[in-house]
């Protein structure tokens, strides 16, 4: 009876470890299973994911509807330093005209709009802008980083530089001759910034101004001994003026003028790129250039 006992408890000893094995081996393949389920599952996951960045930018290129309000609204808000001559002022009719604003206007009849103009602080003009009073700013604006970076700009469409004006009578002819003499700057330009960084930047006398306009006439008055502006503008005004001024380009910087829109505004921003683009390819940008500078100085591609 012993021995039986002993057998049949045997027996029952290895059918239970059998079972247990049975057992392990019926989890490892559940869990394998599991684990490719979990693999499918992150493979769906992540398409479904590639499509939500798809449909995201669908989402947002659907939301542009920067043109469609210019078009439904009938008219184009272009701002401007009304003072800036020859791309954009005030003539002596009260009339704001300018070769920015004959392109603008061209642009404005192709479109099927009207072409309304709003004068703006120069130094405050991205905020003119994000707060959605007016479209554009259009108005000889040269390119730099900080605009890029605040603002959805066109392509150039045409060149520029940075120079010192200084009377007639001045005794400088270099740039590090008005190390220790004041130089009227327009508040918010490029010039501005080009002269703080400058070589005399830490030892002339800054001076920003509201207006390129009002800088030369501190010149002219002799408040002070110099004025670093846009060529465009300086060439203009002495033509204009007939004052005894002179112009040196020691110290110029090469610039490229552009078109800023708000960042999202760009179904606007290309369909005026893509209108300046046929103005261009007709001539008729030529025609409008001639106008105001006798050549044809625009880089419209």
């Amino acid at each position: 009876m012993a021995n039986i006992s002993i057998k049949k408890m045997l027996a029952g000893t290895l059918a239970a470890m059998f079972m247990l094995t049975a057992s392990a081996c019926g989890n490892s393949d559940s869990s394998t299973a599991s684990t490719a389920g979990n693999t499918t599952s992150t493979t769906e996951s992540t398409a479904s994911d590639g499509g939500d960045t798809s449909s995201a930018d669908e989402s947002a290129a659907a939301t542009d509807d920067s043109l469609q309000k210019v078009l439904d609204s009938g008219k184009f808000v272009l701002g401007l330093d009304a003072s800036f001559k020859p791309m954009g002022y005030t003539n002596e009719n009260d009339e704001i005209v300018g070769f920015d604003i004959d392109c603008a206007e061209e642009v404005c009849k192709r479109l099927g709009v009207t072409l309304e103009t709003k004068g703006i602080n120069w130094d405050t003009k991205e905020d003119t802008l994000d707060a959605g009073t007016i479209d554009c700013i259009w108005n000889g604006m040269s390119i730099d980083e900080k605009r890029e970076e605040r603002m959805n700009l066109s392509e150039p469409y045409m060149e520029n530089s940075m120079v010192f004006v200084v009377p007639g009578d001045s005794t400088a002819e270099k740039m590090s001759d008005l190390a220790d003499k004041a130089v009227a700057v327009q508040n918010g330009s490029t010039a501005q910034t080009l002269l703080e960084e400058s070589d005399i930047g830490g030892s002339c006398k800054i001076s920003p101004l509201a207006t390129n306009v009002e800088a030369l006439q501190q010149m002219d008055l002799g408040l002070v001994d110099a004025v670093y502006l846009d060529s465009v503008v300086a060439e203009y005004e002495i033509a204009e003026a007939g004052k005894d001024w002179r112009i040196f380009t020691d110290g110029s910087e090469s610039e490229k003028y552009a078109i800023g829109f708000r960042k999202g505004d760009q179904a606007l921003r290309d369909k005026v790129q893509e209108i300046l683009s046929e103005m261009k390819a007709d001539g008729t940008l030529a025609k409008i250039s001639e106008k105001w500078f006798g050549k044809d100085v625009t880089i419209v591609k």
